[in-house]
């Protein structure tokens, strides 16, 4: 059973790496690129990856355009800031060669927060659907928070995921700034309109959510950090909502 491993970036020359050299067992490995303006291209083409570039319609469509031009029996569906852990890649080996009844495959994220790994906060177990068998499965169309739409069984791996979620403060700032646009978008073309107060409600609880609910106070300082980065992205998403939707004579 032959594997292909799918991975969309922008300007991932941090992170871009790691994440091939832990797939570079894999028998093809295949980027889409978004227009990068830094050397992502050039590490992705000496590592060995098969490069395209195109325009940004979207998270899930751009999994889409990845998966479409994937051959192998079997796909795993990576960001530039995830890689595979050697007990993963043992794992997955084995995996696809007898996978029973299953076309697709759960597996466990771990994620860091500016250094820390976190297992708080709703950040862990963070069970998610990378690996499947081609024709099986195809990504949501959403522009973002895109989810894997899988036909047929779902089996699960033990071993997990690496992910390096946020690098530092900086990032975190850019993530918050670019994802919150995306959703609000999303939001809008789904007819979703929102006020001040949605947006400061919907901030709140995903604090209260992620800090006090999901104990992510037990992941100390991060854990506060994220829990108000968390609360950011939520609040941001529904403000720019508001000024996307808001009448033109207001």
């Amino acid at each position: 059973m032959s594997l292909s491993v799918i991975i969309i970036t922008k300007n991932e020359e941090r992170n871009i790496r790691i994440c091939l050299e832990s797939v570079a067992w894999a028998d093809e490995v295949i980027v889409v690129d978004s227009g990068s303006m830094d050397n992502t291209i050039a590490i992705c083409k000496e590592l060995g990856a098969k490069v395209h570039v195109a325009d940004w319609p979207g998270f899930g469509p751009q999994k889409n355009r990845a998966l479409y031009l994937a051959t192998g029996d079997w796909v795993l569906s990576l960001d530039a800031d995830e890689w595979v852990s050697p007990e993963l890649r043992a794992e997955i080996d084995t995996t696809i060669k007898k996978p029973g009844p299953y076309v697709a495959f759960r597996m466990p994220r771990l994620s860091s927060y500016c250094g820390r790994f976190m297992l708080h906060g709703g950040w862990w177990p963070d069970l998610i659907v990378l690996l499947f068998r081609r024709g099986s499965a195809r990504f949501s169309e959403a522009r973002v928070h895109e989810r894997l739409e899988v036909e047929g069984m779902i089996g699960h791996l033990s071993a997990h995921l690496l992910h390096e979620s946020f690098r530092d403060p900086v990032e975190v700032l850019e993530k918050i700034n670019h994802y919150s646009s995306e959703g609000a978008r999303m939001l809008a073309e789904r007819g979703r309109r929102a006020s001040l107060g949605t947006a400061i409600a919907h901030g709140l609880w995903a604090f209260i959510r992620t800090y006090i609910l999901k104990c992510g106070f037990l992941d100390g300082r991060e854990g506060f950090a994220m829990a108000v980065s968390t609360a950011e992205a939520s609040y941001y998403r529904y403000l720019k909502l508001m000024y996307l939707t808001k009448p033109a004579d207001q």
